[in-house]
């Protein structure tokens, strides 16, 4: 099994990284001969899209050149990572109401026509699957559905839509929020927490009935 854990905070000690940590150790503790792949978006120079990149996503490979060979080479690992991972888990920060830029520009890499999304007759199709994500986020104010704030929330739909695209469609999101605000902050970061290691196990009893690998992985961990 394999546990791919990204962070795009660019804060070394962020409350995203606290939840993604505390949810990489819980994971282990389940599976402890799994790997764990861990990818600090602060740290890594990720690319933009560019025009060498266009010209090479959406072309014949054996017609590639030189330059979209090393504008796609990004993408290209970023793919095998994604498609190697057997879980996903997404430490991002809420900025202005959406997504951290860093993990925007990680997304842009990953989607990609005829890699992780394809069409047919029938519409575009996502070709990744199999796995299930978990989007630990942090937010400096609430947004609950029903409330005035939940308009605002740019963050979660567009994750979904997008992930659910290339076919990730199991996704829990699990927000600590109110981060901003001294007396709400704790108790928030505190539910997170709680709600992780219960969405774990959710997660990992609904799959010991379907995939074998991870009942054989789970019973030997006890």
């Amino acid at each position: 099994m394999r546990l791919l854990q990204l962070d795009a905070s660019p804060r070394r000690d962020s409350v995203s990284r606290q939840l993604t940590a505390h949810f990489a150790a819980n994971w282990k503790k389940q599976f402890p001969q799994g790997e764990v792949i861990h990818r600090d978006l602060a740290k890594s120079s990720i690319p933009l899209i560019n025009n060498d990149w266009i010209e090479g996503a959406f072309s014949n490979p054996q017609q590639h050149t030189d330059a979209h060979r090393e504008a796609l080479k990004f993408s290209d690992a970023v793919i095998s990572e994604v498609q190697a991972a057997d879980f996903i888990v997404i430490g991002d920060p809420m900025h202005n109401f959406s997504t951290s830029g860093r993990l925007k520009a990680w997304l842009d890499q990953l989607v990609r026509a005829g890699k992780t999304f394809g069409y047919s007759e029938a519409g575009p199709k996502g070709l990744l699957s199999g796995k299930k994500v978990f989007v630990l986020t942090s937010r400096g104010g609430a947004y609950t559905p029903g409330t005035p704030y939940a308009e605002l929330d740019f963050q979660e739909p567009y994750l979904r839509h997008l992930l659910g695209f290339i076919g990730l469609t199991d996704v829990t999101f699990i927000h600590a929020e109110n981060q901003s605000k001294p007396n709400l902050a704790a108790a928030a970061k505190a539910a997170a927490l709680e709600k992780i290691e219960a969405a774990l196990v959710c997660a990992l009893v609904g799959d010991s009935i379907t995939n074998p690998a991870v009942r054989a992985l789970s019973s030997r961990a006890g």
